[in-house]
């Protein structure tokens, strides 16, 4: 039996998939005491999420894996298609190429070896502990932390951490122990997924499409390398039993060329697509993130990238309130930023699966004449949905209170050279806030309390220049962020560490105020804890 201990972490996790992994690993890696807590003995072997997009590979990067989950991925080298039974294309979104965060625009991989990765940094972290089969059975909040219950292979026990977040899915039991209320949108669909590895090398052109069929909607795309997924809608006269066994499944394939003598399914399963959020992600030393904050059907595939962004989201607001660096009331800010945003990526999600679950073959046929008049251009084919910017929170404000015009949108990322080195800007800070300025006069206007609140935060300065640089410089790209600054006659930038902008400036005056509000956001306390170490570029600035 597990003996109680008297020990504190500063965080509990409750749940170990990719969303508790990458907490995990971005709260390790910021020097806090983890600890990890998943029921199961053993990681699940199978697939289960099968996309992320050029934000969430930027963020791998940020936790210093994005190599390594570079390897084991299936970039996406063309484009993403829907089609009409005649062939015809209904829309082509363009997803070739690096999007604005520096990464291929989207990516296909198999779960468990993404998962590898993580696992495999996060065990090498001397700070974080990885607890299998250890259940958690209840939780008590004791004032200046929670007292959790487990249960498992090892006994009854008993955990403390000043903080936990409940990582653990949609039946989460972090959230039973909450007031909150959830917003359910009704959108229901089943879908079955078969995860399969073709024997052959059979080319798949597209590599990744729907196909908008009345009959039988399906996605047919990557699994990962090696691997191919599909996805078949369940007809209103089918049970979901009938369309859970494996007979069917290969029923399904059987059109597509798909046989046991050419190929092995690894996994097929009946899911049912829904659209839902919690409305309050935090409640005193609770927290919630991922799937047991909200869920949303695949079709913009954004289900796992949402949760990896409430891990970023809440990872550097918990590491700036653990090290007394900020008032624990800017854990709110994580609800109201990151539930909007979701709402955005539900919202699309349901747009997109209203033209896809389409079976009559009237509207079909009337949904396949639009899409084609508008020359299967996603701007103009497709329902219009609004920009994916963060809700309210921390953000720069106008004089009158309101946000600023602009912030709160992510941010790209540009290769720079500095000292000779050429790389991504993430290369050079190492995450967490970035000031990007136009050279580095206008960094005079700071006075020592600026700077000693910025070295006291980690804000690494990059002092852009467009020709040529000197020593402590970086020599911009072309056509990256100076182009887009002067357009916009602003001298800096302030990026959060979660690549969103939090604001800029226009002039000396304007910068010293940025900072200010930045500071005012915080509510730093006024005897901020032991980070005292600041980056390369931000004491040479200090120095000046």
């Amino acid at each position: 039996m597990n003996t109680p201990s008297s020990k504190v972490h500063d965080v509990a996790i409750v749940g170990y998939g990719p969303v508790g992994q990458m907490l995990a690993l971005l709260l390790g890696r910021a020097g806090h005491d983890v600890i990890a807590l998943e029921r199961w003995p053993k990681p699940y072997h199978l697939p289960r999420a099968a996309h992320f997009d050029h934000e969430i590979a930027r963020i791998f990067q940020a936790a210093g894996v994005g190599q390594q989950v570079n390897a084991v991925v299936d970039p996406v080298p063309d484009h993403y298609e829907w089609r009409n039974p005649a062939g015809q294309a209904l829309v082509r979104i363009d997803w070739s190429g690096n999007g604005i965060s520096g990464w291929p625009m989207a990516n296909f991989f198999n779960q468990p070896q993404v998962e590898d990765v993580l696992t495999a940094a996060v065990e090498n972290l001397s700070t974080v502990a990885i607890r299998r089969g250890c259940e958690v059975a209840g939780l008590q909040p004791t004032g200046d932390h929670v007292l959790l219950t487990t249960k498992g292979q090892d006994g009854a026990g008993q955990v403390r951490a000043r903080y936990v977040i409940g990582a653990d899915g949609a039946n989460s039991l972090v959230r039973s122990h909450m007031t909150t209320s959830v917003t359910d949108l009704g959108f229901f669909y089943d879908w079955l997924i078969v995860d399969t590895r073709p024997h052959d090398q059979a080319e798949w052109s597209p590599k990744n499409w729907q196909l908008c069929d009345p009959k039988r909607p399906t996605t047919i795309v990557s699994g990962g390398p090696g691997r191919r997924r599909w996805e078949f809608l369940r007809l209103p006269h089918e049970s979901v039993d009938e369309l859970s066994t494996e007979q069917m499944a290969w029923r399904l394939l059987e059109p597509w060329g798909r046989t046991p003598d050419n190929t092995t399914i690894e996994r097929h399963v009946v899911y049912t697509f829904q659209a839902r959020w919690v409305d309050r992600w935090r409640e005193e030393r609770l927290l919630l993130a991922g799937d047991s904050a909200h869920l949303m059907p695949p079709f913009a595939g954004q289900g796992m990238c949402s949760g990896v962004r409430d891990a970023l989201n809440l990872a550097w607001k918990l590491d700036l309130v653990l090290h007394g660096l900020a008032d624990p009331a800017l854990l709110d800010t994580y609800t109201s930023e990151r539930s909007e945003h979701v709402r955005h990526a539900i919202g699309m999600s349901m747009a997109l699966g209203e033209v896809i679950c389409v079976l009559d073959p009237d509207e079909a046929a009337a949904r396949d004449a639009r899409m084609i008049a508008a020359g299967a251009d996603p701007r103009h084919a497709l329902p219009p949905t609004p920009p994916p910017l963060l809700g309210d929170g921390i953000l720069q404000r106008k004089a009158d209170g309101t946000r600023a015009s602009d912030v709160g949108h992510l941010t790209p990322q540009y290769e720079l050279t500095h000292q000779g080195r050429t790389a991504l800007l993430d290369d050079f800070t190492g995450g967490g806030f970035t000031l990007l300025t136009d050279g580095a006069a206008q960094l005079g206007a700071l006075d020592t309390a600026d700077r000693d609140f910025l070295t006291t935060i980690g804000v690494t300065v990059v002092a852009l220049y467009e020709d040529s640089s000197p020593r402590d410089g970086y020599l911009d790209a072309p056509d990256g962020y100076l182009s887009h600054m002067r357009e916009n006659r602003q001298v800096a930038a302030l990026v959060r560490p979660d690549f969103y902008l939090f604001g800029t400036a226009n002039d000396a005056p304007g910068l010293r105020e940025l900072v200010a509000q930045l500071r005012g956001q915080l509510q730093q306390p006024a005897a901020p804890s032991d980070r005292t170490t600041a980056p390369d570029a931000l004491r040479a600035v200090s120095e000046q």
